[in-house]
């Protein structure tokens, strides 16, 4: 299911709270939770019932091992756990691999040895590279000891939890599980649901109108590279960086405002990432979670910053690969992931030579590089990226071509055209082109996050919220995934 669906708004959503809250009220301890999970795995499997048995099989395995962690923790039993550990990670290492990457593997064997592996066409389950990192953490962290004895249901809604669940924030399991046993949350609370409201209505705008519309142009630029100019790609470029951002920006503002009508407060996940004047700022603002992953379960354990610089550039690619593998199996994911390594360790070697620069150059150079960085991200192949860098690098025409400007109409635009009887008074050219892209790049340079302000609940932000809804809701006839689903 998606959040900008009819069905979600409408039915699903106010049903799930509403019940939920009905159930504390009747006293009934345990229902509320049950009922979370059953709605979330609903959410979960609406377009794939066997989705259901993937993850419900993946919680009961976890809790399992976890459990198993537990006990040989409290019988000073460290080897045997230690065994217990890298069994349950290498588990959902395995799990991820097969149904990610194992077409992918077949795929190079054929290429590399000139094998005939028949393709399984396995189908990616939404959200599987999510909750299997929320789990890997919640398995290290109970053979650390840093877990409780949480009761299967607990554990289930912690993993399951709808807002979260296919496209993060990746939650560690104190800053969840102990908000849902929280009595003091067990109730409807005002201000929390006008804020949810709030934020779902911002994230919804972000993503139908601004995302979507961007999402036309980059799909017809990476339909047709040969046929772009040298303007073209540039502005394919921009759009996707942007697409991306409000994309990814909208989800999370939409899934902190969900789990807000619960009284749940969920991890910030994206501090306006293209503000960031170098790549190491990019990575404490982008996906916030996945970093806190990466540096905690891995380049901690590899030694981090304290086996000397050679031993921490190196822990940093190791970093950056596995980031690189987790968004994708393709080799593009790879290069991106080399390209953001090498970055980061370039920002170390001369962070003070970077310091220097003009603080609009910092930015310049960071969105340049992330942009251009996000072209590969994008592709469906290097060999595409090599096109369109060469289109760019050769200057083959500074022209715009229509298509790609018709790209960017917003139906709205012409619905009032037409209303108003003024057919052509908003030249493409003049309002997408110098009006919609400098516009949109300002909101995500120049604005804040629903998460950076402080939430006021008066007649402006009510007025606000209701416009962002209707406006939403009314362009919901072209309905598209999130991007992040993909990965």
């Amino acid at each position: 299911m998606l959040f900008n669906s009819y069905i979600f708004i409408f039915f699903f959503l106010p049903l799930c709270v509403a019940v939920y809250f009905l159930l504390y009220h009747l006293k009934m301890d345990k229902a509320p939770r049950m009922w979370l999970f059953g709605m979330s795995l609903w959410f979960y499997g609406y377009f794939n019932p066997s989705y259901v048995c993937i993850i419900c099989g993946s919680i009961l395995g976890n809790f399992l091992i976890s459990r198993l962690l537990l006990r040989e923790k409290a019988r000073g039993r460290r080897r045997v756990g230690k065994v217990c550990m890298l069994f349950g990670v290498l588990a959902n290492v395995a799990l991820l691999f097969y149904f990610k990457y194992f077409d992918f593997f077949l795929e190079n064997i054929n290429a590399a040895f000139s094998m005939d592996f028949t393709m399984r066409n396995i189908v990616l389950p939404l959200g599987i590279s999510f909750f299997t990192f929320q789990q890997i953490s919640y398995v290290v962290d109970s053979y650390r000891g840093e877990t409780e004895k949480y009761s299967l249901l607990d554990y289930a809604v912690f993993v399951a939890f709808f807002p979260q669940l296919v496209a993060g924030p990746i939650v560690l399991h104190g800053e969840l599980i102990s908000q849902l046993r929280d009595e003091t949350k067990h109730r409807p609370n005002a201000e929390n649901l006008a804020k949810g409201l709030h934020f779902f209505a911002v994230g919804l705008f972000k993503k139908v109108i601004i995302a979507d519309t961007l999402g036309n142009m980059v799909a017809l630029g990476f339909g047709g590279v040969e046929i772009l100019t040298t303007v073209d790609v540039l502005l394919v470029i921009v759009a996707y960086a942007l697409q991306l951002y409000f994309d990814f920006s909208g989800y999370s503002d939409m899934a902190s405002g969900i789990a807000s009508l619960f009284n749940i407060v969920l991890p910030v996940n994206f501090n306006s990432p293209y503000k960031a004047r170098s790549i190491l700022e990019f990575w404490d603002r982008w996906h916030m979670t996945l970093t806190r992953f990466l540096r905690q379960y891995i380049y901690f354990p590899l030694g981090g910053s304290k086996k000397g610089r050679i031993r921490t550039y190196m822990n940093i690619m190791i970093v950056f690969v596995v980031s690189g593998f987790w968004h994708g199996a393709n080799w593009t994911f790879v290069v991106w992931g080399l390209l953001h390594g090498m970055a980061e360790v370039f920002t170390r070697r001369f962070r003070n030579t970077w310091g220097r620069l003009p603080a609009v150059l910092q930015w310049f150079l960071t969105f340049g590089f992330v942009s251009c960085a996000f072209l590969i991200f994008r592709a469906d192949s290097l060999h595409q990226v090599y096109i369109m860098f060469r289109k760019v690098a050769k200057l083959e025409s500074l022209a715009v071509t229509e298509t790609m400007l018709e790209a960017l109409t917003l139906p709205e635009i012409a619905h009032l055209e037409r209303l108003l009887h003024i057919d052509g008074l908003f030249e493409k050219n003049a309002l997408h082109l110098c009006i919609f892209l400098p516009l949109v790049l300002y909101m995500a340079v120049g604005t804040k996050n629903c998460q950076e302000k402080e939430f006021v609940c008066n007649v402006k932000t009510l007025a606000a919220t209701v416009g962002m809804l209707v406006w939403t809701i009314v362009s919901l006839s072209g309905i598209s995934t999130f991007l992040y689903f993909n990965f």
